[in-house]
Parts: C-alpha cells; sequence; structure tokens
C-alpha cells in the first residue's frame, strides 16, 4: 500500500513539473515574480547562511586541532582539513538542509494556503497555469541564488575558521594561509556548486508539490510544510550520494 502511495506521489510529481515547465503566458509577469522570489528564498537566507558558516567554521578548525595535536603534524594541516569539511561537504549538503527547512517550509505552507482558500483555484478558472505561474519562478530564484549563498558559505567557513584559529592561538595566520593554498582543487568547489543545484531544484520543486496539492485546512497545511522537509532532506541525502558517486568518482 505504501508502494503504491509512493508510486502514485512520483507519478503526480513528474506531471506537475511537465505543467511547471510550460512555456509562460506572461513573461513579463514570471519576470517580477521571479525577483519576488529571490528576495523571500534567497536574500532572506543571507543572515542565518552567514551566521551559521562562520561559527561552524570555527567549530571544524578547533576540533581538528585538537585532534591534530601530535609535533610530527604539521599546523597548516588544521587548515586544510577545514577547507575541505567546508567546501565538500558542509556548505553545500549541510547548509541545503538547512535551507530545505526554512526554505521549504516556506513554499509549502505558502502554496497550501493558497490552496485551502481556492486562490489557486481561481488562478486555474482565469486561464493562468496556476503550477507554472506559482512554482517556476521559485525554481529559477533559488537555483540561480542558492549558489551565491553557498560560495559565501565557503568564504565565511574557511574565514571563521582562520579567525578562530588566531584567536583560540590553535594555528597562525602563516600557516592557516599555507594549508589553504596547499594542494588545491579548483574542481572541488564546482563540484560543490553542481550539488547545490540539484538541492535547490529539489527544495523548492518537493516543496511546491506538497503545498500545491494539499487537501484540507489549516492542520493539513502544516502537515504538508513538515512533510515537505523531511522528504527534500531525505532526497537531498540521497542524491548527495549518487552525485558524489558520479563526479568524485
Amino acid at each position: 500500500m505504501n508502494l503504491y502511495r509512493y508510486l502514485e506521489d512520483f507519478g503526480r510529481y513528474v506531471l506537475m513539473l511537465g505543467r511547471v515547465f510550460r512555456k509562460p503566458e506572461n513573461k513579463r509577469m514570471y519576470f517580477d515574480a521571479f525577483l519576488i522570489e529571490i528576495e523571500q528564498l534567497g536574500i532572506n537566507s543571507v543572515g542565518l547562511v552567514a551566521i551559521i558558516s562562520l561559527f561552524v567554521g570555527a567549530v571544524v578548525t578547533i576540533q581538528t586541532a585538537l585532534n591534530l595535536e601530535n609535533p610530527l603534524i604539521p599546523p597548516y594541516y588544521i587548515a586544510i582539513a577545514t577547507r575541505e569539511s567546508i567546501i565538500l561537504e558542509f556548505s553545500p549538503t549541510m547548509v541545503s538542509l538547512i535551507l530545505a527547512g526554512k526554505v521549504g517550509s516556506n513554499i509549502a505552507s505558502t502554496l497550501g494556503t493558497m490552496r485551502v482558500s481556492e486562490q489557486i483555484d481561481a488562478l486555474e478558472v482565469m486561464g493562468v497555469n496556476s503550477a507554472s505561474y506559482l512554482i517556476l519562478p521559485k525554481v529559477l530564484a533559488a537555483m540561480v541564488f542558492n549558489p551565491i549563498l553557498i560560495s559565501m558559505s565557503m568564504f565565511l567557513g574557511i574565514l571563521g575558521g582562520y579567525v578562530f584559529g588566531q584567536l583560540t592561538g590553535m594555528v597562525g595566520p602563516e600557516d592557516f594561509i599555507e594549508g589553504l593554498l596547499l594542494e588545491f582543487k579548483a574542481f572541488y568547489v564546482t563540484y560543490a556548486l553542481i550539488k547545490t543545484v540539484v538541492f535547490a531544484f529539489i527544495i523548492t520543486t518537493v516543496s511546491a508539490y506538497f503545498g500545491y496539492y494539499v487537501k484540507g485546512g489549516a492542520v493539513e497545511v502544516g502537515q504538508s510544510s513538515t512533510r515537505a522537509v523531511v522528504a527534500s532532506s531525505l532526497i537531498i541525502i540521497l542524491a548527495n550520494y549518487i552525485l558524489t558517486q558520479i563526479i568524485l568518482s
């Protein structure tokens, strides 16, 4: 029974995507909606991502330094570990999971409220492709702005490690800079941004699906938001494994 329900959800999700990516009726209207979503889904998340990234970078540096208290291990290895942890996993994956909670619940609850208040039905009556008009700007906004957020997260995470490394005296500035530059692979940044774009698509479309097809009232809207966050997070973790195998293997 659960398998049938999952297959039904997947089929309906695919059909929804078919409606979402149809040619827009009014490009100017869609562009205006896109700019609004850039602010709501992207710019409004900058502060949260910045604070988390700074302190996680600091924690990674401190924990790495505590676990490398060996005179035979050069201090610059602390910076290498911080750099790899931030770029490869924390910024693209952990921040995306955080955004799945913040952005995903917002999308699901917004669309769910529009559904139960019959605003979506009103759009359909007026001949508007509601799935495309309501969801496509959110998808494009997240796919455009999330890589900017993740790039900022990488920078601030490493900066947090650098600053707190100095404040705690665990690694000197010269050693930290040397570690950052040693054997740096620019492709890792590309890999992280590829994951970010995929995760942005997952967050917006999965959350939109749960909100767009909600039935009932306020309670069901809240439940759909919870299911959207859980489903998005699980799919991101699975996609992270698949993309890592494909890109880095």
